[in-house]
């Protein structure tokens, strides 16, 4: 996937705008239940793969986890937006164009900025998932299995601090 692509404001908009007359994103009203219960299920997810995570002999389906434990904390993310989608890039690309406030991608403390580091790590682990689900080859490292789960926890625990500020 093209990383800078995503984050080329044309290229949101259009595809933002293919997906939501497609029905396939969607504007919602405010839902912190929602938002709350797609971060729960992250949560989850995160609880299986520590289960699991010691069964060497499972390492694609640790990624499968490591992946869906990401997406419900990008769909708690951009419920918080006010939007529903029915697809991993149009969730990726709601997260970048609603969540993104510099080119710079500069953090600051209340608001989450969806940086390239992000969207790369949503993006290769979207890949990672497709091919621990459909490929016949195990080919996942211990040490890129940690690596995925630090960067997925970092997000989860980002996420989770952006609920806490929007449930006040």
């Amino acid at each position: 996937m093209n990383i800078e692509r995503l984050f080329n404001e044309n290229y949101q908009a259009k595809q933002l705008n293919y997906y939501l007359k497609q029905g396939t994103i969607k504007k919602i009203s405010k839902n912190l239940e929602l938002a709350n219960s797609h971060f729960n299920k992250s949560l989850h997810n995160i609880k299986f793969f520590k289960l699991t995570k010691s069964r060497t002999e499972f390492k694609d389906w640790l990624i499968v986890i490591l992946y869906y434990a990401l997406y419900h904390s990008a769909l708690a993310l951009i419920t918080l937006k006010e939007f529903s989608s029915k697809n991993h890039h149009a969730t990726l690309l709601i997260l970048i164009k609603e969540y993104k406030l510099t080119k710079a991608e500069v953090k600051t403390i209340n608001n989450l900025t969806i940086s390239k580091e992000d969207a790369q790590l949503y993006s290769n682990l979207k890949q990672e998932r497709h091919n621990a689900s459909y490929n016949t080859n195990i080919l996942f490292s211990n040490e890129m299995i940690l690596d995925y789960e630090e960067k997925v926890l970092e997000f989860l625990n980002t996420t989770k601090e952006k609920l806490l500020n929007f449930n006040q």
